[in-house]
């Protein structure tokens, strides 16, 4: 491999590191930015912030789908502010990774828990709950 190939190699390993593995947001949000993100939060009564080529995202969202759940769901790398929101999102539950959701304005995780919740049959019950 040349010199070149390998510290592109490098930079693009480093680059998927500091996004993948980083704990601090390199942003500053915005309060209006985080504030629009509370009253999505707030005023949805199922909230998904989601990324398209995302698996866990795709599954979370079947799985809202096969429960005819209403979901308001962020595609974030479609959206001109969407590494802002998923800033905010992390700043608001800690969590930075998507599926980021919220079922009647609580924070439920991400994929796996809500796989838990519709596993121990709590989901459908939280889902009824939050049109209310």
């Amino acid at each position: 491999m040349n010199t070149i190939a390998l510290c592109a190699a490098l930079f693009i390993l480093y680059k998927l590191y500091r996004k993948f593995f980083s704990t601090s947001t390199s942003r500053m949000v915005s309060s209006a930015v985080k504030t629009k993100v509370e009253g999505l939060i707030k005023s949805k009564p199922i909230f998904v912030a989601s990324k398209t080529y995302c698996p866990y995202c795709s599954a979370s969202k079947k799985t809202l789908d096969s429960l005819d759940a209403d979901a308001y769901i962020l595609e974030l790398d479609t959206l001109s502010d969407g590494d802002e929101i998923q800033a905010a999102l992390a700043e608001i539950s800690g969590q930075r990774t998507v599926p980021n959701i919220y079922i009647g304005g609580e924070h439920i995780g991400g994929n796996s828990d809500l796989q838990a919740l519709k596993s121990n049959g709590k989901l459908v019950s939280k889902i009824k709950a939050s049109k209310l």
